[in-house]
């Protein structure tokens, strides 16, 4: 699995500062990272990989999506989400289910609910036993 960079980003990105939260699995980590949006869209669409969105303005519940083995999930700024024009451009939108009263959950967390059940859907984890 190959984490997605887009550039600009919200947050500092290189090795150096993503080394504290990564621990010891940072060496076995991919990322590839990408200029800007249109680049990735291309890079995604040529490479023939859907788009699934997570974001709270989503009907559909992540856990009853179906998901495909070489799907790219996107997660957006926890503040703000994503620009319209990218949500527009998802082939998939899906969201945690929580009640009403409920803030949010951090985008680090919402990632690894919905990640964990692609990679379930999936089979990865059997791969892994």
């Amino acid at each position: 699995m190959t984490l997605h960079i887009i550039h600009p980003t919200g947050f500092p990105f290189s090795a150096r500062t993503v080394k504290r939260g990564a621990l010891d699995y940072l060496e076995h980590a991919r990322f590839s990272e990408h200029d800007s949006y249109s680049h990735f869209d291309a890079w995604r669409r040529q490479t023939g990989r859907r788009l699934v969105l997570l974001t709270t303005k989503a009907g559909l519940s992540a856990y009853d999506a179906r998901y495909l083995g070489d799907d790219v999930i996107m997660l957006g700024r926890e503040s703000a989400g994503v620009p319209d024009a990218v949500a527009d451009g998802a082939d998939l939108r899906v969201r945690i289910p929580m009640r009403q009263e409920m803030r949010s959950l951090n985008v680090a967390v919402a990632g690894s609910l919905v990640i964990g059940e692609a990679l379930r859907q999936t089979n990865v984890f059997a791969a892994l036993t």
